[in-house]
């Protein structure tokens, strides 16, 4: 990957409120599981250049470099319900991680969980949630939802929603949303818009039908684009609309 010059903070910005939404895997790295201290230090620092911009950013993260739940369910036999809750507890251990490297960058942050546990987050109140933001700090929401056989893409559109944000930046680990996989298929084609309703009659898996459905019902855009290309967060959030895929 060509790396690319930083925006600055006079850059024009497209969003006012955004939330970004990052799988589990994202945090690893290089490594096959856990947490890549140089990748957390990456995002924090390419989420405080979009801060820097007068954005607002909240962000949902996975826990798939720690726990599965559907794997555990469907693998293992475990009780779907006790592997999503263990799932989400893999969730509040990456936004706390998270909210470390954020902080540590400059910013105040605040995790909200779905689920109580006031000895290291605050429980998710929405209008908490908004005065936050409005005060300049950036807000990791944890524990998905704080129900079993909702994934963490649902918890992104719900919680986007709830905090009234522009767009869902959902970053991936390829360049958009292709017609089959790109890591299979050379001929694999990428697209730079879509419907909703197109995605899932494509049945494309970029997140799951209930998010682009809830998506879909509130007509909020979501952007799919690569996480691991240096300044991309950035340059979504202000708007360029040459990166990733836009659907709306």
């Amino acid at each position: 990957m060509t790396p690319q010059a930083p925006l600055t903070s006079d850059a024009k910005t497209q969003f006012r409120r955004v939330l970004l939404k990052l799988s589990g895997e994202a945090l690893m790295g290089r490594e096959k599981f856990g947490i890549d201290p140089a990748t957390l230090h990456r995002i924090a620092e390419e989420v405080k250049s979009v801060h820097s911009l007068g954005v607002e950013v909240a962000l949902v993260i996975g826990g798939g470099n720690i726990f599965r739940g559907v794997a555990a369910s469907t693998q293992h036999g475990m009780d779907r319900a006790s592997a999503d809750y263990m799932g989400m507890m893999a969730t509040v251990m990456n936004a706390l991680a998270m909210q470390d490297a954020i902080e540590r960058s400059g910013l105040p942050t605040r995790v909200l969980s779905a689920i109580e546990m006031r000895e290291l987050c605050e429980p998710y109140i929405r209008r908490r949630a908004i005065r936050h933001l409005e005060k300049g700090r950036v807000i990791i929401f944890a524990a998905g939802t704080g129900n079993p056989y909702f994934t963490t893409d649902t918890a992104a559109a719900l919680r986007a929603m709830e905090i009234h944000a522009d767009v869902l930046l959902k970053a991936t680990k390829v360049d958009g949303i292709y017609d089959k996989d790109p890591m299979q298929h050379k001929d694999a084609v990428r697209f730079s818009r879509l419907t909703y309703i197109e995605v899932l009659q494509r049945n494309l898996k970029v997140m799951d039908s209930t998010a682009i459905a809830l998506c879909r019902d509130n007509r909020l855009p979501v952007i799919v684009f690569d996480l691991h290309q240096p300044g991309n967060i950035c340059r979504v959030a202000s708007g360029d609309a040459s990166i990733g895929t836009r659907v709306e």
